[in-house]
């Protein structure tokens, strides 16, 4: 019995706006931010135009010059992401996440627990969470995780495909060795020259001969080609990151400007951490200059935290480090080393009197949206309020 099923929320992002604003419905929908931005998510009518998730706004734009941008809303996603993984984990304690949108789950031996068949059970599930939470999703099934992925993507959206080792052999023959997970153009390309080009050249190889060449790389490949994949689904990976960047209009090397923008990103990621009931002792910046190359600078701190402020003031200090005259075109900032919220460190005095403050802040913008409360140094009037 076909028991691994993957879930993947239909074009997430957007269609959460979609499902709060129901002007939308019909309209080409872009998640994304600036010019020199890139798209997050697009909805299935701009994907008709060519928009494609990670391509550049700029490019987006030019294709659907009609769609409609918003700017991502984090905390939203988040909060409807968490209610999608608790109805999957209503159905099997199995539930491994893959990210805020998509997990693999294993209903092996559910059959009793919910007097149905895996696939009647996720049929359930994916109308349940149409109508109780307004978004839709595309379930793939078969007996591991690469077939199950595979399933999920072929026939979005509100897709259900169920997928038998037998017949993914068949059906995996003619794709190129690219289709299989982790193969990049660089692999792709060492593949080509020895005459690897499509799956069913894989699937004539001999085992031995594919390990000569590729070493342990060349028996995955051999043994995904044939539909194998014996990789458990592990449940409560959870996140290692909890981060947010921004790209700008244009290029910056103001200190004064960027410090704003930190404190911004320093309060996503705090919203993130708080939301998610997760801490972190790994602070890091991330910063991208003019022509492209990375800076990341990471430092660690005495007990995990979860404070804007904190988060702030440590990559303000980083960020100081690294004004030298440079002109950046993004910024980004992170929290890493996660445990959970309740082993956030409030001891220090300072971070104490923080997290009181913060925590008032919090509920004020709970009840009175998110710009009931805004700290000087994110103010953008013409004066900065005393």
């Amino acid at each position: 019995m076909l028991a691994l099923a993957h879930i993947d929320c239909d074009a997430f992002y957007a269609t959460v706006e979609k499902r709060d604003n129901p002007q939308l419905a019909d309209k080409p929908v872009i998640i994304g931010g600036g010019k020199r931005g890139v798209v997050a998510a697009a909805c299935y009518i701009s994907r008709t135009f060519g928009v494609r998730s990670a391509m550049p706004m700029f490019k987006a734009l030019a294709l659907c010059p009609s769609a409609i941008v918003i700017r991502p809303d984090m905390a939203k996603y988040v909060r409807v992401g968490r209610e999608v993984r608790h109805a999957m984990q209503a159905l099997t304690p199995l539930v491994e996440p893959l990210s805020i949108d998509e997990a693999f789950l294993d209903l092996s031996g559910t059959e009793r627990v919910h007097g149905m068949i895996p696939a009647k059970v996720l049929a359930r599930f994916a109308r349940e969470v149409e109508r109780s939470i307004g978004i839709t999703v595309s379930v793939g099934l078969s007996c591991n995780k690469f077939l199950a992925k595979i399933a999920s993507d072929m026939d979005k959206p509100r897709g259900f495909a169920a997928l038998d080792q037998d017949e993914a052999r068949a059906m995996l023959a003619d794709k190129p060795v690219g289709f299989i997970f982790g193969v990049g153009p660089a692999t792709q390309e060492r593949l080509s020259q020895r005459g690897f080009r499509t799956i069913a050249d894989l699937q004539r190889a001999d085992e031995i001969e594919l390990m000569k060449q590729f070493s342990t790389e060349g028996r995955r490949l051999w043994r995904l080609a044939r539909g194998i994949d014996d990789r458990r689904v592990v449940p409560d990976r959870g996140a290692k990151t909890i981060s947010s960047e921004t790209t700008f209009e244009t290029d910056i090397r103001d200190f004064a400007t960027l410090e704003k923008m930190l404190w911004r990103l320093s309060e996503k990621v705090s919203l993130r951490l708080k939301n998610g009931e997760l801490a972190g002792s790994t602070i890091t910046l991330k910063l991208k200059t003019a022509d492209f190359r990375q800076r990341t600078r990471s430092q660690s701190i005495h007990a995990p935290t979860q404070l804007a402020a904190k988060i702030f003031a440590v990559c303000r200090e980083m960020l100081a480090r690294e004004i030298d005259g440079t002109a950046f075109r993004l910024m980004g900032a992170g929290v890493s080393a996660l445990r959970p919220g309740s082993q956030a460190d409030d001891t220090d005095m300072l971070d104490r009197r923080s997290a009181h403050a913060e925590r008032a802040i919090d509920d004020l913008r709970r009840k009175f949206g998110n710009a009931a409360v805004i700290r000087g140094i994110a103010y953008d009037g013409p004066e900065k309020p005393e």
